[in-house]
C-alpha cells in the first residue's frame, strides 16, 4: 500500500473515531499503535514507547503547568476583579469606555496568565453584566468580551507559544519577543473597531451619563473589599508578570525559571493581599492537574503517531507534497494556513499544534523562512480557531458564565467582527514579516 493511501486512510480513521466520540488522544494513540505493529511487529510498539519517554521528560515541559498555576491562582484571587474595578476609574467618559476597559485588562490578565478560559470566564462575569447593565448592545458585548479573553493565545507568557516551541524546538524567548507587536496590532485593531463602531452608532454604547455634581449617574460598581492600597490591588500582580516577562527578555532567567517565579509570585501576592487559603491552592492545583494532563495525554498520542508516520517515510512525503506544488513559497504557507484554520473548527489548539507541526517546520525551513515567524503565524491562526464555529472553545467558556438569554448562537454571530479584524492581522504577519522581528 503506498504512503498516499496510508495518509488517507489515517486522516479518514481519525475523523470517524473522533466523530464517534473517542478523544483525541486516544485517538492518536490507538491508530500509532495499529500502525506501529502492523508495519514493524513489536519494534514499532518499542518505537512509540521511546517517542513518548522523549516527549514527557523534556526539562522546559516544567513551564507548562508553573504558567497555568500562575493563571489558576489568579483566577481564584481577587486580582482580575481589583484590575477591572481600577480600570473602571478611567473609562467612564468614554463612549465604549467600558468596551475598550475590558479590553485593556484582558491584555493585562492574558500577561498575567497565558490562559484564555480563566480569561473568557472572569471577562464573562464581570465585564459583561456590566456592559448590558449600561446598555451596551449584546452583539458588541459579547464579542469584546470573547476575543479579548482569546488575547492569552498571543500575549506572552501564552502557552501556545510555549508548546510551539517544544515541538518546533526553537527559542521560547524569541517566540514571546517576536508575539508582543502582533499582539499589540491585534488588542489596537479591537479597541479602534469599538471606538469607530460607537462613533459612528452611539446607541451601540450610550455614554455614562453624569449627574449635576459631576459624578456619574450609573457608575462601574467599584468593589474594594479590603479596602487596599493601588500597590497592593494593582501594583503588585503586575510586578509579578513584569518579573515573568522581564526575566525571559533581559537573559536573567530560561522560560521554566521565570515560570516557576510567576507562580511562587503570584501565590506571594496572594497572601501579602490577605486572600490565600488551603482551598484556593487545592483548586489551583486541581485545575493546573487538569489542564496539564489534557495537555500531556494529547501530545503522547500525537507524538507516537507522528513518530511511526515519520518511520514509515510519511513526513518527507507530506514535505515533497507541498513542495510540489506550483506556487511561491508564500502561496505554500497560505495554504498551511488555510489547512489550519479549517482544523481549528475541529479540534483544540493542543492537537493542531502536535500534529501538524512536525510536518510544517521542516518544510517551513526548507522554504528559506524562520520557524519563530511561522509560530506567530501559527498563533494567530489559533486566535481565529478560538472563536469559530462551530467548536470555538471561547464560544462555550462566556457562555457557562453568560445570563440566561445568551445563546450560543448569538455568541457566534457576535464574534464574526473580530474574526475579520484577526485575519486582517494574519495577513500583516504573513506579508510583513518584519513586525516580528522588531523586539528580538
Amino acid at each position: 500500500m503506498d504512503l498516499g493511501t496510508i495518509t488517507i486512510l489515517i486522516v479518514a480513521a481519525v475523523i470517524l473515531l473522533l466523530l464517534v466520540g473517542l478523544p483525541l488522544a486516544f485517538v492518536t494513540g490507538l491508530i500509532a499503535l495499529v500502525l506501529g505493529y502492523t508495519f514493524f511487529g513489536m519494534n514499532g510498539v518499542g518505537l512509540i514507547i521511546s517517542r513518548v519517554y522523549t516527549f514527557v521528560t523534556q526539562y522546559i515541559f516544567v513551564s507548562v503547568p508553573m504558567f497555568v498555576l500562575m493563571a489558576a491562582v489568579m483566577d481564584r484571587s481577587g486580582i482580575a476583579r481589583d484590575l477591572y474595578d481600577t480600570m473602571s476609574l478611567i473609562s467612564r467618559r468614554v463612549r465604549g469606555g467600558v468596551a475598550v476597559q475590558t479590553l485593556v485588562v484582558a491584555v493585562f490578565l492574558a500577561a498575567m496568565s497565558g490562559i484564555i478560559g480563566g480569561e473568557i470566564v472572569l471577562l464573562g462575569m464581570l465585564a459583561l453584566p456590566q456592559m448590558l447593565r449600561l446598555g451596551y448592545q449584546d452583539k458588541l458585548a459579547i464579542g469584546v468580551v470573547c476575543a479579548g479573553g482569546a488575547l492569552g493565545t498571543m500575549v506572552p507568557p501564552s502557552i501556545v507559544l510555549v508548546l510551539y516551541g517544544l515541538v518546533a524546538n526553537v527559542s521560547i524567548a524569541d517566540l514571546f519577543a517576536a508575539a508582543v507587536i502582533p499582539a499589540l496590532i491585534l488588542a489596537g485593531l479591537y479597541i479602534s473597531y469599538v471606538l469607530i463602531r460607537c462613533w459612528i452608532n452611539p446607541d451601540l454604547a450610550p455614554r455614562t451619563v453624569l449627574d449635576a455634581s459631576g459624578g456619574a449617574a450609573n457608575p462601574a460598581p467599584v468593589e474594594n473589599r479590603h479596602r487596599m492600597p493601588f500597590v497592593l490591588r494593582v501594583g503588585l500582580p503586575v510586578f509579578v508578570a513584569f518579573c515573568v516577562l522581564g526575566s525571559i527578555y533581559m537573559g536573567v532567567a530560561s522560560v521554566t525559571e521565570s515560570a516557576c517565579v510567576g507562580a511562587a509570585g503570584m501565590i506571594l501576592a496572594t497572601i501579602v493581599r490577605g486572600e490565600f487559603s488551603w482551598e484556593l491552592l487545592y483548586d489551583s492545583l486541581k485545575q493546573t492537574i487538569q489542564t496539564c494532563g489534557m495537555i500531556i495525554w494529547i501530545g503522547i498520542g500525537a507524538s507516537a503517531l507522528i513518530g511511526v508516520y515519520s518511520l514509515m517515510g510519511g513526513i518527507r512525503f507530506i514535505e515533497n507534497l507541498f513542495l510540489s506544488i506550483d506556487l511561491p513559497a508564500i502561496g505554500i504557507v497560505m495554504v498551511m494556513m488555510g489547512i489550519l484554520l479549517v482544523l481549528g473548527m475541529f479540534l483544540d489548539w493542543v492537537g493542531i499544534a502536535l500534529l501538524t507541526m512536525p510536518v510544517y517546520i521542516p518544510i517551513i525551513e526548507k522554504l528559506g523562512f524562520d520557524p519563530v515567524w511561522f509560530g506567530i503565524l501559527f498563533c494567530v491562526n489559533m486566535q481565529v480557531s478560538f472563536l469559530s464555529p462551530p467548536f470555538g472553545p471561547a464560544a462555550f467558556f462566556l457562555k457557562s458564565v453568560a445570563p440566561p438569554g445568551v445563546t450560543l448562537n448569538r455568541i457566534f454571530a457576535s464574534v464574526w467582527p473580530f474574526i475579520i479584524l484577526q485575519a486582517v492581522v494574519l495577513a500583516i504577519v504573513l506579508f510583513f514579516p518584519g513586525v516580528t522581528e522588531l523586539l528580538r
